[in-house]
């Protein structure tokens, strides 16, 4: 198994397990579909929630060149290969970018990191991160990307690319490319043709000929079951 499909098998489950779910308070209608976000499509806003939605997206936090180096890290976490889209391809900078003005907590963190790095990159190589060639950009987070193994003096910084990792990877397998390729269905509705025979007769038991039809009846499917006051099956 390589890196990016350990990356997806981890994730399947808690995505299967802790998909989102928005609701709305009573008397409010769902907004079915918006343009809100930066990658739009259906998603549940209550009003007040578009409206909130709007108003982040109108202001801009980062700066065009944190943004250029948040693109770049966020391609060396997640890059494109063997068919596999990039995190940039699915939009991930601008998730960040919405996840900051969402969660102000994250803006020092995530800023200073930025800071932190670039000064890293000039006292190593004498320029700023973004403007490093690959190699020296992989040499300096290969010192940062690993926290169990990072030098003292590096713990800042790896404790910003872990963070930046960690909305890398909610960002792209939480957009509509992420989902694909990790192949989630969600909650689908499937067919019941009855308990398998083999199944009835490990246990010795059997279907009556004239319920199963009740029960197994494909033409019926979506019919709700009724009771008498004596629970027997009425239809």
């Amino acid at each position: 198994m390589d890196r990016r499909e350990s990356i997806k098998s981890l994730l399947v489950g808690s995505i299967a397990s802790g998909a989102v779910v928005t609701g709305c308070a009573p008397g409010e209608t769902p907004i079915e579909k918006t343009e809100l976000l930066p990658n739009p499509g259906k998603y549940g806003r209550t009003p007040k929630e578009a409206s909130r939605d709007l108003k982040l997206n109108e202001s801009q936090f980062f700066t065009e060149s944190e943004i250029d180096t948040i693109a770049i890290l966020c391609d060396l976490i997640l890059p494109p290969e063997d068919g596999f889209k990039s995190a940039t391809d699915a939009e991930v900078p601008a998730f960040i970018e919405f996840i900051v003005k969402d969660l102000p907590y994250n803006q020092t963190p995530i800023r200073g990191g930025i800071m932190w790095l670039d000064n890293f990159a000039n006292e190593t190589f004498g320029k700023t991160f973004k403007t490093c060639s690959d190699s020296e950009q992989k040499n300096l987070l290969d010192q940062i990307a690993y926290p169990n193994d990072v030098k003292p003096h590096l713990s800042q910084g790896a404790k910003f690319f872990s963070t930046l990792r960690n909305l890398t990877l909610t960002g792209f397998y939480t957009s509509q490319l992420g989902v694909e390729e990790i192949g989630y269905k969600g909650n689908a509705p499937n067919v019941w043709d009855g308990v398998p025979d083999h199944v009835l007769q490990k246990h010795g038991m059997s279907y009556e000929d004239d319920m199963l039809p009740k029960y197994v009846d494909q033409s019926k499917r979506m019919d709700l079951a009724a009771w008498d006051d004596e629970g027997n099956l009425i239809s």
